[in-house]
């Protein structure tokens, strides 16, 4: 972007436009003008908008002497490719009432560069703050670290802060020790690597962040014992946190009367987590607690929850969980065949199944690997199901038999009402697979083909992601005569599967079925 133009380089219209072209008109004091310079303000800044760089809109301010503020008035500043010197004459510049949005892109930012125009920012902007850092340089994690982090300010008057990172490297950045960010609703920090002293649980919190609704954290570093206090959050995501500690993330905690919907994923070997949220409705861990010389510790009261997934290290001992309004409950996945480090594995899962009593919606995921000779067959753990009412049942068979792990599963819980049973697996891979061996030991598992089941509160089965091969056949058959009260059945296939193989399966399924069943899918005749 070029400096501001030498007003008198531009006293006279005529040098500006230098002849008389179609859609010009004269002023009032002789001068050519275009009609477009006619139209009024907001419909021109509205024009300006649509540039999408300041810097380029900032060049129409030669156009003629209408033209030179009407940059200076944009609501929004866009800079998706400007240096720092440009950044800050245009923010020095801008008139406008409100800037309700500032996005800026930079590279590799050293902190002598973002802080050339970042504190004027903060004294502009009534809105969304947008920081793109495009990673591109060689180096190492410590390398970029030792250039150092720029501290962000407080801007008290935005209203989202969004700082996202595209490239091998993190944004170094470092919170402000004090400052209140009074109208801040959201914040997104995404391939940051955060810097002390002053900890990111302590600025998110209500003293500092009393309008704060929505805190979405990826892929960052620096975090270490993380704890909020929150009077407002109303959605929380952490995911992919790794601490600068080599051992672990230590202790979060999270306190919040107003928090709805939490995610939990990939906080690398986090030692302790503590949840005090009376109103959590939705729940979501998955892959915390990793293995540790210090047994990890999970204590969540969250009396209102209504779904939980669980997909991490579970143990009674070591896990409190006060959730007595549960009504959907997702587990790890469970290896159908395994050796001790599988069974260690399936103890979560088995664990989280025993610790409620009735549960209306339960979704399970069952693993074969593709190798199971000389592995033990391992349903036999699941020993107890909770009452349920729905059943969810994700199966990577990987083309073994599942006839009895499923027969194992719904023994347990003859009062399910729904089932819908999804068949997991590549579609890349599926043309190449056949059915195991017939000495494969998952065919030692037949009493599901013998015995009977009664089910007779099952009303409705969905099937997703069908292969049409035998072995599904001969279990949607027996599924048919567990189900004595069936009345719907719904069945979809991979994308893999022909029409016309899709079509026959489905004629073979109808004379399985009673003449009550109605059938639905988009091959059924």
């Amino acid at each position: 972007m070029r400096d501001a133009p030498n007003p008198s380089s531009m006293e006279q219209c005529d040098a500006e436009i230098p002849s008389r072209g179609r859609g010009l008109s004269y002023g009032g004091d002789g001068c050519r003008e275009d009609r477009l310079s006619a139209l009024p303000d907001d419909l021109l800044i509205h024009i300006l908008l649509k540039i999408l760089d300041a810097a380029v809109a900032a060049r129409t301010r030669v156009l003629s002497r209408r033209w030179r503020r009407l940059w200076t008035l944009l609501p929004e500043l866009l800079f998706p490719n400007s240096n720092p010197r440009h950044i800050r004459l245009a923010l020095t510049a801008h008139k406008a009432p409100v800037l309700r949005k500032l996005a800026v892109t930079v590279i590799d930012p050293t902190p002598e560069s973002v802080a050339a125009w970042l504190p004027i920012a903060t004294r502009r902007l009534s809105g969304d703050l947008f920081l793109f850092n495009m990673a591109r340089r060689n180096e190492s994690e410590d390398e970029a670290g030792e250039r150092g982090a720029f501290e962000l300010p407080c801007f008290e008057r935005a209203t989202a802060i969004v700082l996202p990172c595209q490239g091998p490297l993190a944004l170094e950045v470092s919170m402000p020790p004090a400052g209140v960010f009074a109208q801040l609703t959201a914040l997104k920090l995404v391939c940051v690597h955060l810097h002390g002293p002053c900890r990111l649980g302590e600025v998110v919190s209500s003293p500092r962040c009393p309008s704060l609704r929505k805190l979405i954290i990826d892929n960052a570093r620096g975090l270490l014992n993380f704890t909020i206090h929150s009077k407002s959050l109303l959605y929380i995501e952490l995911k992919n946190l790794r601490p600068d500690d080599p051992l672990d993330l230590g202790n979060f905690t999270i306190h919040s009367e107003s928090l709805q919907r939490m995610m939990l994923m990939s906080l690398h070997s986090l030692q302790q987590l503590t949840v005090m949220a009376p109103v959590l409705r939705v729940l979501s861990v998955s892959s915390c607690f990793g293995p540790s010389s210090n047994q990890p510790v999970a204590s969540i009261s969250a009396p209102q929850l209504i779904t939980l997934q669980w997909k991490d290290v579970y143990h009674t001992s070591y896990t409190q969980l006060k959730m007595e309004n549960l009504q959907v409950l997702g587990g790890n996945h469970f290896f159908v065949y395994g050796q001790e480090a599988h069974k260690m594995h399936n103890s979560s899962c088995v664990g989280l199944l025993r610790r409620f009593e009735l549960i209306e919606n339960v979704v399970l995921t069952l693993l074969y690997q593709t190798e199971i000779t000389n592995h033990e067959y391992l349903m036999e753990d699941i020993a107890r199901l909770p009452n349920i009412a729905v059943m969810g049942l994700y199966i990577d068979a990987n083309r073994h038999s599942f006839g009895g792990s499923l027969f194992h599963l719904l023994s347990m819980c003859t009062g399910v009402k729904k089932l819908t049973l999804t068949l997991l697996g590549r579609t890349c891979c599926l043309a190449a697979q056949t059915a195991c061996r017939s000495d494969c030991v998952c065919n030692e598992q037949s009493n599901w083909k013998t015995e009977e089941l009664v089910l007779d509160r099952l009303k409705e089965v969905e099937v997703h992601d069908l292969r049409g091969t035998e072995r599904e056949a001969a279990v949607l058959k027996r599924l048919f005569d567990w189900a004595r009260v069936l009345e719907t059945m719904t069945v979809s296939f991979d994308r893999s599967v022909a029409a016309s193989k899709a079509e026959e399966f489905c004629l073979m399924l109808q004379s399985f079925s009673r003449p009550d069943v109605c059938m639905k899918g988009p091959h059924f005749a």
